[in-house]
C-alpha cells in the first residue's frame, strides 16, 4: 500500500459521491427510485448522517480497490469487485421488495462509481 495513489483514492470517492447525489436526486433517477423503494423524496426532517456516512465508508473502500487493483495492474480484479458489490445491492434490495428500476438504479450507480474510481487512477 506504500505505493497506493491516495490523491486517486480520494478523489474518486469524493467524485463517486457527488455522482451519487445526482444520480439520486429527482431531476435524474430518485423519483422513480423512491416510489420502486417505497421512500419519499425529501421526506425526511434531516439529513440521513448515518446512510451517507456508511455511502462515504463504502465508496472509499471500493475507491481502495480499485487503486490496489491498479497498482497491480489487475483490472478485472476491480472490475469483478465492483460488480459483486451491485449484485449484492440487487440481492439484498431484491429481498426488500424494491421494483426492478429501483435495482437497476442501485448497481448502476455502483457500476458508475466504479467507472469513476478508475478514471481517477487513469488520470491521476
Amino acid at each position: 500500500m506504500e505505493n497506493l495513489n491516495w490523491i486517486a483514492v480520494i478523489i474518486g470517492t469524493g467524485v463517486a459521491f457527488i455522482v451519487g447525489w445526482a444520480w439520486y436526486s429527482g431531476k435524474l433517477f430518485g423519483k422513480g427510485w423512491a416510489a420502486g423503494s417505497g421512500v419519499e423524496l425529501g421526506a425526511a426532517k434531516s439529513m440521513p448522517v448515518g446512510a451517507m456516512l456508511a455511502q462515504v465508508i463504502a465508496l472509499f473502500l471500493l475507491a481502495l480497490v480499485v487503486g490496489v487493483t491498479a497498482q497491480t495492474d489487475a483490472l478485472i480484479t476491480a472490475i469483478l469487485a465492483i460488480l459483486a458489490a451491485a449484485a449484492f445491492l440487487v440481492s439484498s434490495g431484491s429481498f426488500a421488495g424494491k421494483s426492478g428500476y429501483a435495482l437497476a438504479v442501485d448497481a448502476g450507480y455502483v457500476v458508475v462509481a466504479g467507472v469513476v474510481m478508475i478514471v481517477c487512477q487513469g488520470i491521476f
